[in-house]
Parts: structure tokens; sequence; C-alpha cells
């Protein structure tokens, strides 16, 4: 399913209404009849009380229709406009002409109204939230801030329309306040702010109405993002043997990092890959084969830090080509140490295999991200906003801001495909395709998660699927991982462990039921 930006859900309605004659009253009325269709399936209509709170752009308009609709299906219902109604214009305004002549509609401004709202959201069982919408534009106060903070105060079911009033439709950011929805119904398409966080959560359960919008409309290939889908898992050969799953080297490690090398190289097995080699420190190296006997080891010099000696750097190499390994891992746990780090650079640069650069490899490289441009196998970055940060020389509180958009730069610029790392993180391919992936859960933000998501996506690639691919698939059955783990110890205390350990029943359940197990994680389309 493709995730829109405010613009371009405006474009779309431009075009519908003016290349496909679709009158803008025909699609408020579809919106409102879409939130209406909700309300009955999520908590019925009769004889229920409805408070509806609208602003006076075209999201009012939207919830006045739904007004109307509960009030024709035996609800009762009081409307209650936030702000100066002689904005309203065009369906809107038709729509809050009808509510007047109903007589189901009052006003609330700096000037009163706030008291009898304040009264009816206490006698109401439920609320719809049409104040704002998708244009939001700056902080929430005054009177609209109270009106919100009064909703949420009453803890009742609240409907929002298109997206709770208070996120931001590009960014998902909660603008000085926004509700509390338990059900969004959104319009067209999914917008950023549905499925960015706070914006997901904020919102409940996502429900998605084309309002009759022709598919070649939402499907265009001009919006680039979507929701994560990724493929079917290739079935695995019955005669293959270790070799035919992938043959993995792992290059990671350092004093006091035995984590990191211990879950990107086991975490590939766990999750179907075929022959796991990891390349460390030997120092270290007995720790690790003392709880993953199945990891083949390779001993490295390492320096007097204990870090991986750049001398390693022929060997390496000599090994990638004696042993036909088909892919590598380069960084995790190698530490910053300066040999390490110019090691890695190196590897990165030399090695003529496809690799993934993780946690101190990308450290490494973004001392040098030339080196990334000019390599000719594909590449694989898998940054937290830290990380990346670092690698695009910006300050972290811009990739949160903007984390589709840098994404989207980075595996263009670093000639790469790329996770960023979050909460729904973000995919990008170099060719500008994007994909925001909504498994997993906040017990995965754990020391060693994003090393067993860089074993897990190496373990696609062993399965026979192809890089970019392989990553969007890791990325979903790592979150997937991860919410098996959360159903059965709560999100609480999970560890990368229980991430690792239940990689094999995750695969499972996505070679058994691909559909279902993605339907439970894509909105309900109505």
């Amino acid at each position: 399913m493709k995730v829109s930006s405010v613009e371009q859900m405006e474009e779309l309605d431009s075009v519908a209404v003016e290349k496909y004659g679709i009158e803008q009253k025909l699609l408020m009325e579809n919106a409102g009849h879409a939130v209406y269709s909700v309300i009955q399936k999520e908590l019925s209509v009769f004889e229920k009380k409805f408070v509806i709170i609208a602003g006076t752009g075209n999201n009012g308009g939207d919830a006045l229709v739904a007004a109307r609709k509960l009030r024709s299906s035996g609800a009762k219902v009081k409307a209650f406009v936030v702000g100066d109604p002689s904005k309203f214009s065009g369906a809107a305004l038709k729509n809050y002409q009808t509510a007047q002549k109903m007589g189901i509609v009052a006003v609330v401004d700096e000037k009163g109204g706030i008291d009898y709202l304040r009264l009816s959201l206490s006698w109401c069982d439920a609320v719809v939230d049409g104040l704002f919408g998708t244009g939001l534009s700056g902080e929430i106060s005054g009177i609209y801030r109270d009106v919100i903070e009064e909703v949420n105060k009453v803890k009742k079911p609240v409907f929002s329309v298109d997206i709770p009033s208070g996120i931001g439709g590009n960014d998902g950011k909660a603008h000085g306040t926004a509700i509390k929805a338990c059900c969004t119904i959104t319009f067209g398409l999914p917008k950023l702010g549905n499925v960015l966080y706070p914006g997901f959560h904020y919102g409940g359960k996502l429900y998605v109405s084309h309002i009759s919008f022709p598919p070649e409309l939402y499907n265009t290939e001009k919006i680039k993002v979507e929701l994560n889908e990724p493929p079917e898992i290739p079935d695995r050969l019955p005669w293959g043997h270790k070799g035919t799953f992938g043959k993995l080297l792992v290059v990671a490690g350092a004093r006091n990092y035995y984590g990191a090398p211990y879950f990107s190289s086991l975490s590939f097995l766990k999750a179907g890959g075929g022959y796991s080699r990891l390349a460390a420190p030997k120092s270290i190296i007995p720790y690790i084969a003392s709880k993953a006997s199945e990891v083949v080891y390779l001993p490295m010099e390492e320096n007097e830090n204990g870090s991986l000696s750049f001398s390693n750097k022929r060997r390496i190499l000599e090994l990638i080509e004696q042993l036909e390994i088909d892919f590598a891992i380069f960084g995790p746990g190698v530490s910053t140490d300066n040999e390490a780090q110019s090691l890695i650079r190196v590897l990165v640069s030399e090695a003529d295999i496809p690799v993934i650069v993780d946690g101190d490899g990308l450290t490494a490289i973004s001392a040098d991200t030339s080196i990334l441009k000019s390599r000719k196998k594909p590449t694989i970055l898998t940054p937290h906003s830290g990380e990346m940060a670092r690698l695009m020389k910006i300050k972290t509180e811009e990739i949160e801001s903007k984390r589709v958009e840098i994404a989207t730069i980075a595996a263009k610029d670093l000639n790469a495909f790329v996770v960023l790392k979050g909460a729904h993180s973000i995919i990008a391919y170099p060719d500008g395709r994007e994909f925001i992936n909504m498994s997993g859960n906040s017990g995965m933000a754990t020391a060693g998660s994003g090393d067993v998501l860089t074993g897990t996506v190496a373990a696609m690639i062993g399965l026979g699927l192809q890089p970019g691919e392989a990553l969007r698939t890791g990325v979903f059955i790592h979150g997937l991982s991860g919410d098996i783990a959360a159903s059965v110890k709560g999100e609480d205390g999970i560890t990368a462990e229980d991430i690792l350990q239940n990689l094999p029943e995750a695969v499972r359940v996505y070679r058994k039921d691909r559909g279902g197990v993605l339907k439970k994680y894509m909105p309900e389309v109505i």
C-alpha cells in the first residue's frame, strides 16, 4: 500500500475533481460515510450518544457528514464547530448549514462554549474528531488546545477524521498537543503522519477509505513511499546443503564487545542461513564459541587495544576468495580503534561481494563515504539516527524530523540500500523507492537488537532474495520475531537473545501464512 505526503494527497484531490469530475461534495460525503461505517463497526450507533468536534475546513465538513449519518441512524448527536463558522466554504459550508437546520450544532470559540462542550463530553459515549486533519499549520494553542485537552481528559473512544488533530500529516509529530484516538479513518491513502511515530500511536487502529478515487490515482508511480509488504521467502531446496543457503563472513568484535559478533553471526543461522564464519580478535573467540558452537571461527590478529589489527586485511580478502564467500557483514562491535576503523574502510572498498555495514563499521565509513559510491556490488547500510547523522554530516535532530526524506537522500547519495532503524524503520533503495516497516515493538530498543537484524538480513540473501528484497524481508522478520517474544514476555525486559531465539518461529509463521501475517500489520481498507 502506498503512503502519501499531504501535498501528494492534495494533488490527488485536485486531479479527482478536475480530470474525473468527482465533485468535492461527493468526496466529502464518501469520507463522512467512511467515518460513520467504522463507528458502526467498532461501537454500533443506535441510541448511542456522540460529540462531533469540527474545525472550519474540509476535515470539519467530513465530520459533519458523519454527524448527519449518525443522527439518521438513531444516535444522539451534538456537534461543536471550533472557531469562526464564517470560514466555512464549498461543500463544508453546505454541511454546516445542514447541521444548523437539524439543530445539532453549537460554536466553541474564544468567547465561550467550552463549558457546554465539557458537559457534553461527560454525557457522550464517543467523540468524532474533525478539528484539523492534515491541514495543520503551526503549534496548537488557544481554544483549539483547550478543546483537544478536554477531549483527551474524558478518555472516551475517539474516532479521528483523516489524522488525529494535532499530528503533523508529514512528520507524525504532535505539534503542542494532539488527540489520542481509538481509531483513525484516513482517505485516499495513509499519510506519512498516520504511520510514523508518534502519530501512529496517537491514531489507534488505522482504517483507509479510497472515497471513490480511481486506482490509477493512488497507485501512481509518482508516490514512492509504501508500507513494507515484503515478498515470499523462496522455498528451501530439499536437497540443499549448507552452502546452498549462503556462505557468510562476519568481521566483527573487539575486547569487551562480545555480543555484536555473537548475535550477527548466529542470527544468520537462526533465520535460515547456511554457513556462518566469524573473523574476530583471537582472544575473544573462545568466549563466543562457548555460546555459538554452530559458527565457524577465524581467529584474527589484534592490537594492544584488543581490536582487529590492520594486518588482517590481506588474509580476510584472501579468505573471501578462497572460501567462496557470498556476502559479508563488516563492523559490528569492532570498536572505534583507529586500526580497526581503517581495516573496515579498506574491506568495504576492496571486497568484491555484497556487503552489509553495521555498527562501528558505519562510523568507519562515515569518515570517507566515497568508498561506497565507487562500489560495484550491492551495499546495505543499517544505521540508527546517530549513525545516520554521522554518515550524512547533519544533526540527529534533523534526522528525527525528516526520517523519510533523509533515508531517501542517503540511499541515493551513498549508492546503497539503507534501513534507518527505529520505531517503524524506513527502508530506502538507491532508485528512490521507500518502505515503512510496521512490525516490531518498543521492547526491541535494546543492546544487540541491531546485530540480530544484520544477521537476519544476511540470511534472507542466503535464502535467495536480492539485496533490496532481503533487506525489506529481514527487517520485517526481525520485527515479527520481537513481536512474538513480546507476546510471551511483554515488551519490558526483551533482550536481543529473545529476538534471536524467536527467529525460527518468525520465519516459520511468515512462510506458512504470509498474507495473514502481513494483514495484521496493515491498515484495514473499507
